[in-house]
C-alpha cells in the first residue's frame, strides 16, 4: 500500500475528518495555530502507531510500557512503526550533553580508549605498562656485557625515617638498598631526615648482560614487581629503565588505572571529577548572599543571623571573635579590612577563649578556633540530615564552575590521557565544525589508524549529520538541558539519520524553529535524505520554504479550536496555492502578506548603550538601542544574539532595577542611559507554571475577576459564599477527594505515576455545591472548559474580564481553553500568555521589554495578528527588542542589529546596526542578503 488511508479522525477538535496521504514522501501538515494539526500528526497518526507496535509485544513487556488509549479515529490503513521527533521529549538531566545525546561521545570513549596517550598530569611526560615478558624483552635487549642492577622502589617520593622498611626487607633477605640514589648495605644503620622526601629501591639482583641469561633476568623481574606492587628500576651503564605492569610515571610514580572506554564516563565513579561527581559545577556558599555590606555586623550584616536573638550562641562566639580581633561591630562591613572580614566569614586563625550563657541560662565555656559563617554553612550543608536545614542553606548558595576539573567533569588523570595533544575534553570544548576538521586532519601511525579507522568514521558522519542541520556552533560539552526546543529536536532527527532505517514513518514538530533562513535548505535537504532511505515524513510546519518543497501539503483549518478542525485544501503546493479557501495558500502565492510599514519609528531621541560586550562568544562589541522603537537582533544560530539580549543587556538591566542577587548578568565594559528605564520586563518560552494547577486565567488575572463575578450570583450570596469559594487551591469550595486537581495520582513504585479523573468531582476540581452557582446557565468548571473565544462571546457584558480576554485574542490564544494547564502549554503558547498579560499591564516610554523568538509556533496570518500587537505597545512608548530569524517580522524593525558572520567562536561581531534597507545592501550580513527579497 503507497498511501496512508485515514478515516473518522475526531481527536480533539478535529471534524469527523478523512484523508489519504501518500507514503515514502515529504508530507508537511500547516494551518492556523490551534487549527489541529498537532492532533492529526501526533494524537492521531503517532498515537495509533505507538499504540499498534506496543500490542504487537508480550503482555509481559507490555506491562511495564503501560496501556495505551486508542485515538478519536475509525480507523487508519497502511501505517508503518512511527517515531516521534517532537520538542518536548528533550532531556532535563544535567549529566546529558549533546555528546551523550548523540552517541558521538560513546565514540569518543572507544576512541580514546584504543590509542590515547597517558601522560603524568605532574610532569607533562608519556607513561605506559608493560606485561612481565615485555619487561624481560626490554632487560634482555641491553649492549652484551653492561653490568645490570634490578631494583624495586618500594618507596617513591614520600617523608619520613623509614626506619620499619629496612629492617623489612633485611629480614626478606636483602642486602642492600639504593637510598636517594646511593647505594648503601640494610645491614648498616641508615639515617634519614624524616622532614625530606626520600627515594628507596631495594636491590633484587646484579648480573653481567650475556647469553642464557633469560631465566635470571625472568626471576629478578618477578621479585622486584613483587615486592614493590609493579615497578621496577633496571640500571645500568650509567643509565636507568623505569619499567611498570601499571601506566605510571617514571619520575614520580603517578599511577593511571586500566585504559577503557568507562573510564573516560563522567558517570563513572572511575572517570568522574572526585569534587563535583561529574556534574562539572557545584554548589558554594556566596559571600554576595550571606552579607549585606552596607550594613554593619550589629545592624544584620550578616544575612542568615539577622532574625536570631541577640543572645543566641552563634550570635555570641561572632562578638567575641569580633571582641578579641578589635573587629567594629558597628561600621559598614564594605568598610572593614579585607583581613577582618575574612575571620568573619572563613574562621580565625587562632584559638580563643569562649565564654558564653544560653538564653536558658547554661553556661558554654571552650577554647577553640571561630569557624566563620560561610565554613560553617559549608560543613553543615554536607552533614546534616535535614532537608529543612540543607535547602536553607542552599538560599545562600550558588552554582559555580568545579575549580578542581573546571567544568572538564572528568579526574585529572582522564584529562592526561591525549590523542595528537588534545584531551578528550578539548575536543568536547570544539564547536562541532571545528571537531570535524580535527578529525579530518589529525595525523596517527599505520597502527593506531588501522585500530582507529571505523570509529573516526562513525565519529565524523555523526558530525556531518549534525551539520547538516544547522548545529555546527554547538559543542559536545553544551548541557541537554540548554538547548532550545528547536535545537534539541534538530539533535535527535540527525540521531535518525545516522541510524539508516527504512519504512519508517517519522512525525516531526516544526524542526526549523530557531534556524536562521541560510540553514533552511541544509535542514530541507536533511529531510529529504530521510524521505530518499525509504521513510514517510509527516512535518507540522509553518515555514514556507519547507511547505513549498515539500511532496504534500495540507492545510487545517480554516481557523483555531473549534473553527478549525477540517481539511481546506491538500495537495501539491501549486494545488494549495491554487485553492482561494486555503489562507496558507494565498501567503504562499503572494495574494496575501505582511504588509511593510509606512513608516520607521525613530525613537525618543534616548539610547541605551552597551560598551564591551563579551559574555559566551560576543568579542568586546558596541551596541546601540534607541529607545521607543521595535529593535531586532538577528544572526544565524550561535552568533551571539541571545548573549547580547538575555545576558548582557536584560540581566545587567534586571540587577540594576530590582538589585537581584542570584542573576549573574554577562560581562561588559558599561551600559550607558540606564537611567531612561525603569520596568525590564523579558517574556520567555519558559512554563508560565509549575504545576498543573497554574493555567491561562489564572496568570492573566481573569480568573480574579471571573470568581468576583461568580460569588455575586443569587445563589452565592444566599449562602454567603465569597470568591475564595471559587477558587480550587484551597479549601471550601474545591472537591476535598482530589484537592481541587481533578485528577488522581497514583504511584506506579518504579513505573511512572498513572494519573485517573477524580470519581468524586468527575475532573471537574469543585464539590457540588459550588457547581449549583451559575452565570448565564454555566458553573465556574463550564467557564474554565470554555476556550478563549467562547469565554470572549460568554462575557460579553462584562467589559473588565473581556477586555483581559480580547488581549489573548488580540495575541492568537483563541483557541486555548481558560483551564488549560500550563504544563501543557508549548513554549510559543506560555510567551504569548505572558505578553497577553503584559498588554492590561501599564505601558511606559520607561519600559522595556525583551523578547526571544515570539513568533515560535505560529503561523504567518497569526504572525500579522501578533505584530499588531507589538506594534501597538511599541506606539504606546514602550522599547521592545526581540531575536528573531522570521523575515516577515524582521522586515517590520525600526532598527535592526545584525550579529555574526557565523556561528559559535567565528561569530560574536557586529556586522549592523541601523534601518532593514542599510541590513539589506550589507554584504557580510547573511540576514541581509535574505530580507532583500521582504523589502520589495
Amino acid at each position: 500500500m503507497d498511501k496512508l488511508i485515514i478515516k473518522g479522525a475526531r481527536e480533539n477538535n478535529l471534524k469527523n475528518i478523512s484523508l489519504e496521504l501518500p507514503k515514502n514522501k515529504l508530507v508537511v501538515l500547516t494551518g492556523l495555530s490551534g487549527s489541529g494539526k498537532s492532533s492529526l500528526a501526533f494524537d492521531t497518526i503517532f498515537k495509533e502507531g505507538e499504540r499498534r507496535f506496543i500490542e504487537s509485544l508480550s503482555p509481559y513487556a507490555r506491562q511495564f510500557l503501560g496501556g495505551s488509549e486508542k485515538p478519536d479515529v475509525d480507523s487508519i490503513e497502511g501505517l508503518s512503526p512511527a517515531i516521534s521527533i517532537d520538542q518536548k521529549s528533550t532531556s532535563k538531566n544535567p549529566r546529558s550533553t549533546v555528546g551523550t545525546v548523540t552517541e558521538v561521545y560513546d565514540f569518543l570513549r572507544l576512541l580514546f580508549a584504543k590509542i590515547g596517550v597517558p601522560y603524568c598530569p605532574n610532569h607533562h611526560i608519556p607513561i605506559q605498562g608493560d606485561t612481565k615478558e615485555e619487561m624481560v624483552k626490554k632487560v634482555l635487549a641491553l649492549k652484551e656485557g653492561s653490568k645490570v642492577w634490578v631494583m624495586a622502589p618500594v618507596i617513591m617520593h614520600s617523608k619520613g625515617e623509614h626506619k620499619a622498611v629496612f629492617e623489612k626487607y633485611l629480614h626478606e633477605g636483602f642486602i642492600r638498598a639504593r637510598v636517594d640514589g646511593e647505594i648503601v648495605s640494610l645491614e648498616d644503620e641508615i639515617k634519614l631526615d624524616k622532614n625530606k622526601e626520600h627515594d628507596i629501591d631495594i636491590v633484587v639482583s646484579r648480573f653481567v648482560m650475556k647469553d642464557g641469561i633469560r631465566d635470571r633476568v625472568s626471576e629478578a623481574l618477578e621479585i622486584a614487581l613483587k615486592f614493590s606492587g609493579g615497578f621496577v628500576k633496571v640500571m645500568y651503564d650509567d643509565n636507568e629503565l623505569f619499567l611498570s605492569e601499571h601506566y605510571a610515571c617514571k619520575e614520580c610514580g603517578f599511577t593511571m588505572p586500566k585504559i577503557e572506554p568507562r573510564l573516560f564516563s563522567f558517570n563513572s565513579p572511575l572517570g568522574a571529577c572526585p569534587e563535583c561527581n561529574g556534574l562539572g559545577h557545584r554548589l558554594e556558599v556566596s559571600e554576595d548572599l550571606v552579607v549585606d555590606p552596607d550594613k554593619s555586623i550589629e545592624d544584620g550584616a550578616i544575612l542568615p543571623y539577622k532574625n536570631q536573638e541577640k543572645d543566641n550562641l552563634t550570635n555570641a562566639e561572632l562578638k567575641q571573635t569580633c571582641e578579641h580581633y578589635k573587629i567594629d561591630m558597628k561600621a559598614k562591613f564594605v568598610d572593614l579590612p579585607l583581613k577582618q572580614r575574612k575571620i568573619v566569614l572563613y574562621g580565625s586563625p587562632d584559638k580563643i577563649d569562649f565564654k558564653m550563657k544560653s538564653s536558658s541560662g547554661r553556661v558554654h565555656d571552650k577554647i577553640d578556633y571561630y569557624e566563620g559563617v560561610i565554613t560553617n554553612f559549608r560543613r553543615r550543608y554536607l552533614e546534616t540530615n535535614s532537608d529543612w536545614i540543607r535547602d536553607w542553606i542552599e538560599t545562600y548558595m550558588v552554582e559555580c564552575e568545579c575549580q578542581t576539573c573546571h567544568g572538564a567533569r572528568l579526574n585529572k588523570a582522564v584529562l592526561s590521557i591525549l590523542i595528537d595533544g588534545k584531551s578528550i575534553d578539548d575536543l568536547c570544548q570544539m564547536s562541532i565544525e571545528d571537531l570535524y576538521k580535527f578529525f579530518d586532519t589529525i595525523k596517527l601511525s599505520k597502527t593506531d589508524e588501522q585500530i582507529a579507522h571505523q570509529c573516526i568514521k562513525e565519529i565524523k558522519d555523526r558530525l556531518h549529520f549534525l551539520e547538516n542541520v544547522g548545529l555546527e556552533y554547538l559543542t559536545l560539552a553544551r548541557g541537554a538541558d540548554t538547548l532550545s526546543g528547536g535545537e534539541a529536536q534538530r539533535i535527535r532527527l540527525a540521531t535518525q539519520i545516522g541510524s539508516q532505517l527504512t519504512g519508517v514513518l517519522y512525525v516531526l514538530d516544526e524542526p526549523s524553529i530557531g534556524l536562521h533562513q541560510r540553514d533552511n535548505q541544509r535542514l530541507i535537504d536533511t529531510l529529504k535524505e530521510m524521505r530518499d532511505l525509504g521513510n514517510t515524513l509527516i512535518v507540522v510546519e509553518h515555514d514556507s520554504d519547507t511547505m513549498l518543497q515539500s511532496d504534500y501539503l495540507v492545510d487545517i483549518g480554516p481557523g483555531a479550536g473549534d473553527l478549525g478542525g477540517e481539511v481546506v485544501a491538500a495537495g501539491t503546493p501549486s494545488e494549495v496555492m491554487a485553492n482561494p479557501n486555503s489562507i496558507t495558500g494565498l501567503y504562499l502565492s503572494g495574494k496575501k502578506k505582511i504588509e511593510l510599514p509606512k513608516e520607521r519609528y525613530k525613537g525618543n531621541g534616548k539610547f541605551i548603550e552597551i560598551k564591551g560586550a563579551e559574555a559566551h562568544n560576543l568579542k568586546k562589541v558596541n551596541a546601540k538601542i534607541p529607545l521607543g522603537t521595535l529593535t531586532l537582533v538577528t544572526g544565524v544560530s550561535g552568533s551571539g544574539k541571545s548573549s547580547l539580549v538575555n545576558e548582557v543587556l536584560y540581566k545587567n538591566l534586571y540587577v540594576k532595577l530590582y538589585k537581584a542577587k542570584k542573576v549573574y548578568p554577562g560581562k561588559c565594559k558599561e551600559i550607558k542611559g540606564l537611567e531612561n528605564i525603569d520596568r525590564v520586563i523579558q517574556i520567555s518560552q519558559s512554563p508560565i507554571g509549575r504545576t498543573p494547577r497554574s493555567n491561562p486565567a489564572t496568570y492573566t488575572g481573569v480568573f480574579d475577576d471571573i470568581r468576583d463575578l461568580f460569588s455575586q450570583t443569587n445563589v452565592a450570596k444566599m449562602r454567603g459564599y465569597d470568591k475564595g469559594r471559587f477558587s480550587f487551591n484551597i479549601k471550601g469550595g474545591r472537591c476535598e477527594s482530589c484537592w481541587g486537581d481533578g485528577v488522581k495520582r497514583i504511584s506506579m513504585q518504579f513505573l511512572p505515576d498513572v494519573y485517573v479523573p477524580c470519581e468524586a468531582c468527575n475532573g471537574t476540581r469543585y464539590n457540588s455545591e459550588t457547581l449549583d452557582c451559575t452565570f448565564k446557565g454555566k458553573n465556574i468548571a463550564e467557564v474554565l472548559d470554555m476556550t478563549v473565544k467562547e469565554a470572549y462571546e460568554f462575557f460579553d457584558t462584562i467589559p473588565k474580564i473581556k477586555s483581559k480576554l480580547q488581549t489573548m485574542l488580540d495575541v492568537g490564544l483563541g483557541y486555548i481553553k481558560l483551564g488549560q494547564s500550563s504544563t501543557t502549554l508549548s513554549g510559543g503558547e506560555a510567551q504569548r500568555v505572558k505578553l497577553a498579560y503584559e498588554l492590561h499591564s501599564k505601558i511606559t516610554p520607561k519600559t522595556l521589554y525583551v523578547m526571544d523568538e515570539p513568533t515560535t509556533g505560529l503561523h504567518i496570518d497569526d504572525i500579522d495578528r501578533l505584530m499588531k500587537v507589538i506594534l501597538r505597545m511599541r506606539n504606546q512608548g514602550a522599547t521592545i527588542v526581540i531575536i528573531e530569524h522570521n523575515l516577515d517580522v524582521i522586515k517590520l524593525a525600526d532598527y535592526i542589529i545584525d550579529i555574526g558572520p557565523e556561528g559559535g567562536c567565528r561569530g560574536g561581531e557586529i556586522l549592523y546596526q541601523g534601518a532593514p534597507e542599510g541590513l539589506a545592501k550589507n554584504e557580510l550580513s547573511y540576514t541581509g542578503k535574505y530580507l532583500k527579497e521582504y523589502l520589495k
